[in-house]
């Protein structure tokens, strides 16, 4: 037990630091490159912070147990939205980009409801992984897009150190994040495990939020240092990148089973990205009453799930 409370602390210390560095140094290269925050946020911190839930996945299919990834991708995705950016709005108030309620947040609802709909005969075959990786790379396309014709509305931000040193921050960041996510939900697991927690809860909290750990850092991170569209565009590009890489890719390398069970929690993370929506719409920011009407929401579904 004393040795697990160690490791939970010190994988906190990584996460913490880890994130700090990670957005400090992807927001300097946003800034020296002359690339959108939002752009950053949807991409490289993204991509970044998905690895856990990318890994977990992957490597499930690779093995011939795919029928975790939808589990792993869908929850993850409603921690994300409900949990994450819940908390990071309850502490600082996060201005949110009009291409992001315009564009970015619609279409992680259409990647969702597409992952609904591929999912509806039971399983996400290899023409369904196909189809996702062909979304993936229009997306790809469209911040290519965005990114050359320069159109982020961030602010810009003071970064007088070189630009091999902000690279090196931002990687040496997402390592301490990823790794520090697998030692905290190692450490968390054990400890849940001596105090006799059940497979089924364990497996709803601490591993579903520990693959969102490094979202949640980074997110809340970023909204506290005032990078505002990295905090959303981090948690809106994580979703897309789950539904369309992590699910494709997995279905590329065997068929994907969609259990029925999966059908409402999926039509949970639509209604949640919805509630996302209409919560930014109010003046182009989520509020501290928003953060609490998403928690408040992850709390009521949480419940449900328990019952």
């Amino acid at each position: 037990m004393l040795i697990s409370l160690l490791f939970l602390v010190v994988g906190f210390v990584m996460l913490v630091k880890g994130a700090d560095w990670f957005v400090d140094g992807s927001a300097g290269l946003a800034s020296r490159l002359g690339i959108p925050q939002l752009v950053i946020g949807l991409t490289i911190v993204a991509m970044g912070t998905s690895a856990p839930e990318a890994a977990v996945s992957i490597t499930a299919a690779l093995k011939g147990s795919a029928d975790i990834t939808i589990g792993n991708v869908v929850g993850s995705n409603i921690i994300n939205v409900l949990v994450i950016l819940g908390l990071a709005a309850t502490l600082t108030t996060i201005a949110v980009a009009k291409s992001t309620i315009t564009r970015e947040i619609p279409f992680m609802i259409f990647a969702t409801l597409l992952l609904l709909a591929l999912g509806l005969d039971g399983t996400i075959s290899l023409l369904d992984g196909v189809i996702l990786w062909a979304f993936f790379l229009l997306y790809l396309f469209y911040l290519f897009r965005m990114a050359r014709a320069g159109n982020g509305e961030s602010e810009e931000i003071k970064a007088d150190r070189p630009l091999w040193q902000m690279g090196l921050w931002t990687v040496v960041g997402l390592v301490c994040i990823v790794a520090g996510s697998n030692v905290t939900v190692n450490a968390a697991s054990n400890i849940a495990r001596i105090l006799g927690l059940s497979e089924r809860l364990i497996g709803l909290t601490i591993v579903a939020l520990g693959t969102s750990l490094p979202e949640l850092f980074t997110s809340v991170s970023a909204a506290r240092r005032g990078n505002a569209d990295i905090a959303i565009g981090n948690i809106v590009g994580s979703n897309i990148f789950n539904i369309l890489f992590v699910v494709g890719t997995s279905a590329l390398v065997t068929p994907v089973p969609f259990a029925h069970a999966f059908l409402s929690d999926t039509i949970i993370a639509v209604v949640a990205a919805v509630l996302l929506l209409l919560c930014c719409q109010h003046h182009s920011r989520l509020s501290h009453r928003s953060g609490l009407t998403l928690l408040t929401s992850y709390v009521t579904y949480f419940v449900l799930v328990l019952l």
